[in-house]
């Protein structure tokens, strides 16, 4: 069963994302994952292993908040205010006193997205009022070797990853615009902040609030 939701009201900030309006669906295909912490007992690889599509893990600047995040059901809300349903509520995370910037980053999270796997891949929908930002492997524009961080408007989704184009990526040659190990199945989602070589923050380790979507899609 879909449930539509018209956002006539949106509009695109840069009409070349490939963005559209966000379509609810239940999903059968799986994917895959990215480098995994197995500091703690419950998160060993066997119990990952099980079940799961992908982990979520919650950043703010380069400190990790909180533990892995599995995620088994179709969809996931990822959001900051309560109430919004079942999910992961990054509010109820042991979140200490950090700077200005962060604060004022964690109260634009709101709603925040909504993560679905589908069947021709993952598609994030920003449920938010103010932007998100994404990179992922399968939206960067090869064989160019610059980073690709794409804008969401609130209201709109956007394919995060692409099973089909998974398959055929190859390792860039030029990292200079990349901040540690390179993974083609993690994708990385910042909060109302982007980075990059458009922005003044070169690296997604300088945004305040950032997600990391660890796919099990070849592991």
């Amino acid at each position: 069963m879909e449930k539509r939701v018209n956002f006539s009201s949106c509009h695109f900030a840069d009409s070349s994302l490939p963005v559209l309006p966000y379509i609810e669906t239940e999903a059968t295909r799986s994917l895959g994952g990215m480098s995994l912490d197995y500091s703690d007992a419950s998160m060993s690889p066997s119990s990952l292993a099980q079940n799961h599509w992908c982990n979520v893990a919650y950043w703010e600047l380069r400190t990790r908040v909180g533990r892995l995040y599995p995620v088994h059901d179709a969809s996931l809300s990822i959001f900051y205010d309560l109430p919004q349903g079942t999910g992961l509520c990054l509010g109820l995370l042991p979140l200490s006193p950090r700077s200005t910037s962060i604060q004022r980053t964690r109260g634009k999270i709101g709603h925040g997205i909504l993560l679905s796997k589908e069947p021709d891949g993952v598609w994030a929908y920003n449920r938010s009022q103010h932007p998100i930002f994404v990179n992922s492997p399968t939206l960067e524009h090869y064989p160019y070797p610059s980073l690709t961080v794409r804008r969401v408007m609130p209201g709109y989704s956007i394919k995060v990853f692409d099973y089909e184009k998974s398959c055929q990526i190859q390792p860039p040659s030029d990292l200079v615009h990349m901040e540690g190990p390179y993974d083609p199945n993690s994708v990385r989602i910042s909060f109302a902040k982007g980075w990059g070589p458009c922005y003044s923050r070169q690296f997604i380790t300088s945004c305040p609030c950032w997600l990391e979507i660890l796919l099990n899609n070849h592991r």
